[in-house]
């Protein structure tokens, strides 16, 4: 898991990144991303829909499984971003992690976020 500082607090928190932010997509889901010059580090939310898992515990195990592949391209981000990844297919649960892995990252470096 990433730390609480790399995560979005409160509700309104993600309205920035939906308004300003651009958009990738791959594999996983799509990615969100905008600059915001007033953190010194990033931030990540994961977001998880209903209609890709009833269960609370899928969509959990979906979200946790991603900000650890994030987690471990922690290093490469170096600018203060606010990342959203969204969700689209519930296979991310069986997924292999080194696969789950390979498409963070790709989506990270299709973005221009990381190296």
């Amino acid at each position: 898991m990433i730390s609480t500082k790399h995560r979005f607090h409160g509700h309104n928190s993600l309205r920035f990144v939906y308004q300003k932010g651009q958009t990738v997509r791959a594999g996983v889901g799509s990615l969100k991303y905008t600059l915001n010059t007033r953190r010194n580090s990033y931030r990540l939310a994961v977001v998880v829909s209903k209609k890709v898992s009833k269960s609370a515990v899928q969509r959990n195990r979906i979200r946790r499984r991603i900000y650890e592949a994030v987690r471990l391209q922690e290093a490469a981000i170096t600018k203060p971003y606010d990342l959203v990844i969204t969700v689209f297919q519930d296979n991310v649960t069986t997924m292999p992690s080194e696969k789950l892995r390979q498409d963070v990252t790709y989506l990270l470096r299709q973005a221009k976020i990381s190296s």
